[in-house]
């Protein structure tokens, strides 16, 4: 039973390998015709040892070519077989090898441009009523043969609608007039695998590309766009195509040296297969470790990669196919034809067909497919590359609709130009199985693409749908098993992503290598594409490695801080003793003591100490302008009151103790109401100083910014340091007259010693601006108001305790004191009036 079995098998596949007539297959008469090129075969022969223009010979099958050519034989005989699309015309058409080569290629492609039933070119001045062989051409694949023909048909403005060609140069529409395409241009391929690397995380990467068009576009294109991502290239690589090249080993082997030494974990491979299949044989060959592989749709689903011996060992492979429907019917067709094609009835038909099309410059093409079965095949006919054809084929077909007027019933079938037709498609909206398309700007049709994973099961490939890609990334990353031990994704980086508010900083070559520094204070960066820390504006601030700006407090002395509480003790402590000791010195105005005092200029120095502890306040709080304005002219007038009284009596003491022989001229100007003008003369000279201090330097509301991390300090700023001293340097003046006055006074034991007082006085006032000055330099500044109000309640406290509490002592707790005879010296200073002291 084994061997009839074994006998069968042998029978049908010598059956199987009987020659064919699938090479007649390939042309058609119609009324319109149109061209088709496809790659049927690989490997020319030595181009360069030609020395005369013959015919180039290819010399292996390349079946996905065939696929492709028998996809557009489906298409013009479903459309032929329809009664909707072009009802009463029947399409032919004429499909040539392009065998991947230019110089193949160019010779169907002059013949498409022939005279209709000639074969020749005529040369023309103006070629507007010149009819060529076709309507259209459907092809080539590649890119680098798309720039070879797509200016030859330009010139003549026959549309020519490609099913593989991607190179974004021939969206150029001044370059290439004619030129359509049915798959995506590489622009929007490179775009999609940027967000595929930024999705992963992947950032130091090698790009490869073949020496081709194709390639090299790929490469330029990725490049340009990885650089705005943020994605680094560590390598840069090409491919040889040229095998003719002395090196081209070592050359492939430099690619591979520098891929290690750069240790990416992650490859794109921009290339077309037959190159790709060259790069990733050396790589398994030489050992090169498992990467990420990014494929692009010329190779990723190519049947020549995947016949790569070890090809499993090259680690992960994701690649980009674009998306496409099925081709309902074609596996049948292709299938029926196959078993048609060892029938010779059908045969002598093809024959026949194919004679009626000769054109007596070109053979019979692909001889090598007549040696085809349908188990050759089988695997191929579902390639996605066929729905590409099969949808530029009714591009054409709907162009052929509208210019000719087809109806439900019928189609006029007049003579039209091909530019006709062009014009037509330039604007072109089809349907094919009830999908829309259009030619975009770059005159492709944009279905976006699938991202396919390469899925090893029991070392058989399997293309699993991970994703797709259509203006924006979508991808499901569960799906996806890396070649790592874990499964999990392979780190292939540079540098460590910088966190929110850090800045990178370029170390060695790769300008993607960087540090992560942390944005300094009071600047912020938000987002990842931000090159530069941004500066806060001055009304905010920020801390170091932060992604925002917060808006600053206002600082200045607040009523309820702690030390502001303390000064506000002191400041009612200072305001209750002054006011209580003017009541008292009031209700004691004509006693001995009081008299001998000063009388009411006494009670009016408490009472200007009363205002300037007052006055203390307008340091606590917001600092308002008005306030800037009226603080220090307060102080230095109640000052000034204060002290010109007790300068009044600094003076009667000297000329009483010190200068008896004059005593008696001098003593009526400071005794008497005499006294009060000196008074007055010190306040009127102290306004004047402040009136010019404000007229012409006025202090400022200042807002400090820099000072504090995160306050904006308020305070007020002088404008000028002359009038300060010189409105403060006249009270000190003042004061150092008291002081001269008064220090070297002796009086005997049983008298009160009165002169000993102001001198305190002034010694407490000078050893309190000493310590202000020295404190107010060094002090933050936050404390500087409080330093001042320090500075004043010192002056009134050390006035009222050296000066005025003594005698507020006697007069409140030692009357018996209070006499004539021990303020008899002081006191007959002005018997005649009382009230002058």
């Amino acid at each position: 039973m084994a061997s009839i079995l074994l006998l069968l098998l042998s029978s049908g596949s010598v059956a199987a390998r009987e020659l064919t007539c699938m090479s007649a297959q390939f042309k058609r008469p119609g009324h319109y015709i149109l061209g088709g090129l496809f790659p049927f075969g690989i490997n020319t022969v030595n181009l360069s040892a030609r020395v005369e223009p013959t015919a180039v010979a290819c010399e292996r099958l390349y079946a996905t070519g065939l696929i492709w050519a028998l996809g557009m034989k489906f298409t013009v005989d479903e459309i032929n077989n329809s009664t909707s699309l072009l009802p009463g015309v029947q399409l032919g058409y004429e499909i040539y090898d392009s065998c991947f080569e230019p110089v193949v290629a160019l010779q169907p492609s002059l013949l498409f441009l022939t005279r209709e039933r000639s074969a020749g070119i005529d040369v023309l001045c103006n070629y507007t009523d010149y009819q060529p062989r076709v309507a259209a051409v459907i092809g080539p694949h590649t890119s680098d043969l798309c720039m070879a023909t797509a200016k030859l048909f330009s010139f003549f403005l026959t549309p020519q609608v490609s099913y593989g060609a991607s190179a974004d140069k021939l969206s150029n529409s001044e370059l290439y007039p004619s030129f359509f395409r049915t798959v995506p241009s590489d622009k929007q391929q490179v775009e999609a695998m940027i967000h595929l690397l930024k999705r992963f995380e992947w950032n130091w990467i090698a790009v490869i590309g073949s020496d081709d068009e194709y390639g090299r576009e790929g490469l330029s294109l990725f490049t340009n766009l990885a650089a705005s991502y943020g994605i680094c290239i560590a390598y840069e690589g090409v491919i040889p195509t040229d095998w003719l090249d002395p090196n081209p080993w070592e050359k492939l082997d430099e690619v591979i040296k520098y891929i290690n030494s750069t240790q990416v974990n992650v490859i794109v491979l921009f290339s077309i297969d037959r190159p790709a299949q060259t790069l990733l044989e050396r790589c398994i060959k030489k050992g090169l470790s498992p990467k990420v592989w990014i494929a692009t749709e010329a190779w990723v689903m190519s049947d020549i990669i995947i016949s790569i011996p070890r090809i499993h060992t090259i680690g992960t492979v994701i690649g980009f196919i674009i998306k496409g429907g099925k081709v309902l019917g074609f596996e049948d067709y292709v299938a029926q034809l196959f078993t048609s094609i060892q029938q010779e009835s059908f045969c002598q038909a093809s024959r026949e067909w194919s004679r009626q099309m000769e054109s007596g410059v070109l053979g019979p093409q692909c001889e090598h497919c007549n040696h085809m079965s349908w188990q050759d095949v089988a695997s191929l006919v579902m390639h996605r590359q066929t729905y590409a054809v099969y949808m530029a084929v009714y591009s054409v077909a709907h162009a052929l609709h509208k210019v000719l007027g087809c109806t439900k019933d019928r189609c006029s079938t007049v003579p039209i130009k091909s530019w006709q037709l062009l014009e037509v498609m330039r604007t072109l909206q089809f349907e094919v199985n009830n999908y829309s398309f259009k030619f975009d700007q770059s005159q492709s049709t944009n279905m976006g693409y699938e991202i396919l994973l390469w899925s090893w099961q029991n070392h058989t490939l399997h293309h699993i749908s991970v994703g797709e890609y259509e203006n924006s990334l979508s991808i499901n990353k569960s799906l996806i098993q890396f070649h790592t031990e874990d499964n999990k994704n392979p780190m292939s980086t540079c540098f460590s992503h910088c966190k929110p508010g850090q800045l990178r900083r370029v170390k060695g070559f790769h300008l993607c290598c960087y540090d992560c520094i942390d944005c300094p204070r009071n600047t912020y960066k938000d987002s990842k594409e931000d090159r530069f820390c941004i500066p806060c504006s001055q009304h905010q601030w920020s801390p170091a490695q932060s992604i925002k700006c917060w808006d600053r407090t206002e600082r200045y002395l607040f009523w309820g801080e702690p030390l502001t509480i303390g000064l506000l003790i002191l400041t009612f402590t200072a305001l209750a003793l002054s006011c209580l000791a003017a009541a008292l010195f009031y209700r004691n105005l004509s006693t001995p003591l009081v008299q001998a005092a000063g009388g009411w200029m006494s009670v009016c120095a408490l009472l200007s100490l009363s205002l300037m502890s007052i006055s203390t306040m307008l340091y606590v709080g917001k600092p308002r302008r008005y306030i800037c304005l009226i603080y220090q002219p307060i102080y230095t007038l109640c000052l000034s009151i204060c002290f010109s009284t007790l300068l009044v009596k600094s003076l009667q003491i000297a000329l009483v103790t010190e200068f008896k022989s004059c005593a008696r001229t001098l003593l009526p100007w400071v005794t008497q109401r005499r006294a009060w003008i000196l008074v007055a003369f010190c306040f009127l000279v102290e306004s004047l100083l402040c009136l010019g201090s404000l007229c012409s330097a006025p202090p400022l509301l200042k807002y400090d910014y820099k000072l504090l991390p995160t306050e904006t300090l308020l305070y007020c700023q002088l404008q000028s340091w002359l009038f300060f001293f010189l409105v403060h340097g006249f009270n000190s003046a003042t004061a150092f007259i008291c002081f001269l006055c008064t220090f070297m006074v002796q009086t005997s034991g049983k008298k009160y010693n009165i002169a000993r007082g102001i001198t305190f006085t002034m010694l407490i006032y000078f050893l309190t601006w000493i310590f202000f000055i020295a404190t107010y330099t060094t002090i933050k500044p936050t404390y500087k108001p409080a330093t001042q109000m320090g500075a004043i309640l010192s002056t009134v406290l050390g006035t009222l305790i050296a000066n005025y509490l003594p005698k507020c002592y006697v007069l409140q707790f030692k009357p018996d004191w209070n006499t004539l005879e021990r303020f008899q010296n002081y006191a007959k200073e002005a018997p005649e009036d009382k009230d002058s002291g």
